[in-house]
């Protein structure tokens, strides 16, 4: 599954989970990481095509590495040649509007 993050480091920030609860990667299944995997790969492919050519692909896992909800997934962040969004010390809140617009954009061709 993906689902844009609700506090998002750039315009099109997303999380792609597995429906499987698990904290760690290897907390679920191969061939489940694997069906994660392809998730992630189209979802990279349509930020691509559809944003930027450049962004980041992110997973923390543990307390002491960043991780804050303790479900696995990964943030596919696009990147459009602002400086480090990792740095920032509060994020805004996705508005609505904003939501939608790049939930259509995403929305399968």
């Amino acid at each position: 599954m993906a689902f844009l993050d609700i506090f998002p480091f750039t315009r099109g920030h997303l999380l792609v989970i597995p429906k499987r609860h698990g904290a760690r990667l290897t907390d679920i299944p191969f061939d489940e990481q694997m069906g994660l995997i392809r998730s992630l790969d189209e979802i990279c492919r349509r930020v691509e095509t559809r944003f930027t050519p450049h962004y980041n692909v992110a997973m923390n896992t543990g307390a002491n590495a960043g991780q804050i909800v303790m479900h696995v997934h990964f943030h596919v962040i696009p990147r459009y040649g602002e400086g480090n969004p990792f740095q920032i010390a509060t994020r805004a809140a996705i508005s609505d509007t904003d939501a939608r617009a790049v939930v259509a954009e995403l929305a399968p061709s």
